[in-house]
């Protein structure tokens, strides 16, 4: 399994981005810009503390294998491998939704001084933090989830398990 690739993720970020303020361009001279909504942050955020929650669980799983605690229950290979892909889909999704409401969010700062737009502003700023932090709990997954071996051999591919 490859390892997420910041630079993948960072460009469809930008990607989203520009094509979103373009879009919000657009749309706004045509018409009223579709609102972004509030659930948007707080959906980001939930699934953040789900990759967090997973993560956590895995690392101590392993701990206590490692320490070969009488209790210690095993971490299922292909459960980890199912969560660095839940992981993985989660970053790639969040950098195109917080690249989409980055845009979105620029091009609403040119009109701070109406209230609704400066609100709609907000809630795009706090989507792409929440995204940001879903890419950092999915890397975090990974990370977790990686094999010792996968350290010594410098392939640049990762193993979960």
């Amino acid at each position: 399994m490859r390892e997420l690739r910041i630079r993948l993720l960072a460009g469809v970020f930008v990607i989203a981005g520009v094509l979103s303020w373009a879009g919000a361009r657009l749309w706004n001279s045509i018409g009223t810009l579709p609102s972004v909504p509030l659930a948007a942050p707080i959906v980001l955020a939930l699934i953040a503390v789900v990759l967090v929650a997973t993560a956590l669980s895995i690392r101590s799983r392993l701990k206590a294998q490692r320490e070969r605690r009488p209790e210690a229950k095993g971490v299922d290979p292909l459960m980890a491998a199912r969560a660095v892909v839940f992981g993985q889909a989660s970053a790639l999704v969040a950098a195109l939704v917080a690249g989409m409401y980055g845009g979105t969010g620029v091009f609403l700062l040119e009109s701070l001084d109406i209230p609704a737009r400066r609100d709609q502003a907000i809630y795009a700023g706090f989507s792409v933090l929440a995204g940001i932090a879903v890419i950092v709990a999915a890397i975090f997954l990974e990370h977790v989830c990686k094999l010792p071996e996968d350290d010594d051999r410098n392939t640049g591919a990762a193993s979960a398990a």
